[in-house]
């Protein structure tokens, strides 16, 4: 029974029953929640690890992969879970082991001496990830502050028999690739860096019972293009970071994403289930979503008609799904684009969808607050464009002074 749940019964009854849940030997429940993911999804060829990690029908054989990342919540014990969903075979993995990096740095190819622990899988060393598919660890005692960093390392003796793998391309952390079986070395001198992430696609903690999540679901304005590399200053960090670590903000965004088709990643209607639904401790979603399907529809009076439709059509189903496992939805508008070479069409008429679906956000009603994304960041002087303090320059994306903007434009009393 959740806390949630709890608020149904009345008087002594709720009492009692809420003593139990939280006692367990005299001591406070803790849950499992995540602290940090990222959304899986086929790799683009472009996007593979560099040769001589890739080869013609397999990636990573006798090769290290070391991996960082930033937490969110603290826990007292952590699990791992690792994503085959688009491998186009079955995953091996020989071993892994998890530490702190050196000197807390993301990024980093060394680990703090002493934190290593090994991980195991149903008490294996090992573990074989079938296609479509994910795994997860056994608890590792190793306490993880919040807002801190993790480092993950994968030895795979035989590699992925594919060239189709999973991973989160836009990681914007430094990952370090490097032959033979490395994954308990206190250095990787010689590694191949590499700004992705492969199969690794979420980290839990045992956290205190009534700790929650925010998921935020968007594209590459969430998953941070323009951030600073290994800078984890993208504007969900940023808001976790205004949170001090009490209530778990996690990221499931990609470069690219769009609502309502697959791309690069399968649509925020198709991954809605897998990336904010199945995560237990949600309790609210933001979505700040949209502006690629605007973008990438034919600039004519009748396909954007349709987009915009269409779109106001999925913010709706988005949030009756979501509220029927009791998850408040919050929306965000659609930020600007105006001068941007790809999306701003000489006629206005994608600028024309994105201030009529921004308006239905604002004043329909169906989300349960909003906050006015659009408004912060736009150019009073010039409303169709971002403020150039906040733009990168290519007027679409923010660097991390929009970021900030944008985390601090969130009210916290909807993360608490």
């Amino acid at each position: 029974m959740n806390r949630r749940s709890l608020l149904g019964l009345g008087g002594a009854a709720a009492v009692s029953v809420a003593t139990a849940v939280q006692t367990r030997g005299h001591r406070p429940r803790r849950d499992w929640l995540h602290t940090w993911v990222s959304m899986p999804q086929l790799t683009e060829p472009g996007n593979l690890p560099p040769a001589p990690f890739t080869g013609t029908d397999s990636v990573l054989v006798d090769t290290t992969l070391r991996q960082t990342v930033h937490t969110s919540i603290a826990g007292s014990s952590v699990r791992l879970r690792f994503s085959n969903a688009f491998g186009g075979a079955v995953l091996p993995i020989t071993a892994v082991s998890i530490a702190r990096p050196a000197g807390g740095r993301p990024g980093s190819a060394a680990i703090e001496p002493g934190t290593l622990r090994p991980v195991t899988f149903s008490g294996r060393t090992y573990a074989s990830v079938p296609v479509g598919a994910q795994v997860v660890s056994d608890p590792i005692d190793l306490d993880v502050p919040a807002r801190s960093e993790l480092t993950v390392t994968l030895y795979l003796a035989t590699g992925q028999a594919s060239t189709a793998v999973t991973s989160h391309p836009g990681s914007r952390t430094t990952s370090h690739l490097l032959r033979g079986d490395h994954h308990d070395a206190a250095d990787l001198p010689g590694a191949t860096p590499v700004v992705h992430w492969y199969f690794l696609s979420g980290v839990e903690v045992l956290a205190p019972g009534d700790s929650t999540a925010t998921v935020v679901l968007g594209d590459s304005l969430t998953d941070g293009r323009g951030s600073t590399p290994d800078g984890n200053d993208r504007w969900p960090d940023q808001l976790s970071a205004r949170l001090r670590g009490a209530h778990a903000v996690l990221n499931q965004a990609a470069g690219g994403n769009r609502v309502l088709q697959d791309g690069l990643g399968p649509s925020a209607l198709a991954r809605l289930d897998r990336d904010v639904l199945a995560l237990g401790g949600v309790a609210s979603l933001i979505v700040f979503e949209g502006v690629n399907d605007i973008g990438t529809a034919a600039a004519t009076p009748e396909a954007q008609q349709r987009v915009g439709d269409d779109l106001r059509a999925a913010y709706d189903q988005i949030v009756t799904r979501a509220h029927a496992r009791d998850i408040q939805v919050y929306g965000a508008t659609i930020t600007p684009f105006g001068g941007n070479e790809g999306y701003d069409d000489p006629g206005g008429l994608r600028e024309q969808t994105r201030t009529g679906v921004n308006e239905w956000i604002r004043r329909s009603g169906r989300f349960d607050a909003v906050v006015d994304f659009d408004a912060v960041v736009r150019d009073p002087a010039a409303p169709r464009r971002l403020l150039p303090a906040y733009d990168t320059g290519d007027h679409l994306h923010f660097n991390p002074a929009g970021y900030r903007a944008l985390a601090e434009a969130v009210p916290l009393r909807w993360l608490r």
